[in-house]
């Protein structure tokens, strides 16, 4: 595994983008990642940031909320979104996007057929939607992109969300890093969850790295969030 710099995003491959394996075995690896979700509280940020919109009147009224969750993977995300709206009676329509059809498969198997979520293998930036969401989010799937292509899904969430974007994603750390390895290597975690987390946290982010995406986006970032999460989560929203 490449060394941590705090100054630079690691460009080191993640196993799970790059080695074939039976679906079983990706599918093991999703609900381990799902599981360290869980455990990391993962979810606040982007249900932290849903609260916010809903607390000062900014949902839609009338119809229900439309969110489309770019990079979607096993669809825990938008389960646990799915999870709070029920608790505040919101209506929503979810719709998760993932390039990856063994996501698309796995999240629709681990998810109820009647809620409001539906899955779809496609390229982000390809995919249009029927209606256009309200909000588009991302959770652990801008660490996979880089230069152009960054600046590109910023762009891109910034002109089809009617309402604001919202990504929550990874600081990167090295008491993060090294204590994740630290505490893989005691588990009995999936080995692409072993090699694959602190390359991920390697390839996060720090403060500088986002306003430099933020200005070649040409978004002012006062009109954007960046907040810090325990743990060692850097999320980046704005609501238009």
């Amino acid at each position: 595994m490449a060394a941590f710099s705090a100054d630079s995003r690691s460009t080191e491959a993640e196993w799970m983008d790059t080695e074939a394996v039976p679906f079983e075995d990706f599918l093991a690896c999703l609900e381990d990642l799902a599981r360290v979700n869980r455990l990391s509280l993962g979810y606040r940020p982007t249900l932290g940031f849903l609260e916010r919109l809903r607390r000062t009147g900014r949902l839609p009224s009338g119809r229900p909320l439309r969110i489309l969750d770019a990079g979607s993977g096993y669809g825990d995300t938008l389960r646990a979104v799915a999870g709070w709206a029920s608790r505040r009676s919101v209506a929503v329509e979810l719709s998760g996007v993932d390039i990856n059809p063994w996501s698309t498969r796995a999240a629709r198997e681990a998810t109820p057929a009647d809620w409001p979520v539906r899955y779809h293998t496609a390229d982000i930036f390809s995919h249009v939607p029927t209606d256009p969401p309200d909000l588009v989010i991302s959770a652990l799937f801008t660490h996979h992109l880089f230069g152009a292509d960054l600046v590109r899904f910023i762009a891109w969430s910034e002109e089809t969300a009617r309402l604001g974007w919202f990504v929550n994603d990874l600081h990167r750390d090295p008491v993060s890093f090294h204590g994740f390895q630290l505490i893989t290597s005691v588990g009995r975690w999936h080995r692409f969850v072993r090699h694959d987390g602190p390359v991920s946290i390697a390839r996060g982010f720090r403060k500088a790295d986002w306003l430099g995406v933020l200005a070649a986006a040409d978004i002012d970032p006062r009109s954007v969030s960046l907040s810090w999460w325990l743990p060692y989560r850097l999320c980046v929203g704005r609501v238009k």
